[in-house]
């Protein structure tokens, strides 16, 4: 199978976006969670970090630890995307909660190049 748009110059872009979007998802989930649950706000820093370091789809990363299917790793961003918008929501102004949705939508548009092609990737 071809490489990954991820690994090219062609993901440049959408890379970017993701781990900007991937940064808010880190500091502001375990944030908006902190109120109700410690716990739940250190877990959900290992959950957003060590699952996408852990797994991943062969051709989409130079290092695979345990490789998964290609919408396993469409998840894993699906699941930090939703986790920055959610937790802006909750834990941040609104103008700054909508700057980060903002971002997240432009994140999905950048990354569909790459979706399709891990759609396609097996293990």
């Amino acid at each position: 199978m071809s490489e990954s748009p991820n690994l090219t110059g062609r993901g440049r872009v959408a890379s970017v976006l993701r781990f900007a979007t991937e940064l808010i998802a880190w500091v502001v989930t375990p944030w908006a969670l902190a109120g109700h649950s410690i716990v739940l706000a250190v877990l959900s820093v290992v959950v957003l970090i060590g699952l996408p370091t852990v797994f991943a789809t062969p051709g989409d990363k130079k290092q695979v630890l345990v490789a998964v299917p290609g919408w396993c790793t469409v998840a894993l961003v699906v699941l930090q995307l939703v986790a920055a918008v959610i937790g802006s929501w909750v834990a941040w102004p609104v103008w700054l909660a909508v700057l980060v949705s903002v971002l997240a939508v432009l994140t999905v548009l950048a990354e569909l190049p790459r979706w399709r092609w891990l759609w396609r990737a097996g293990v």
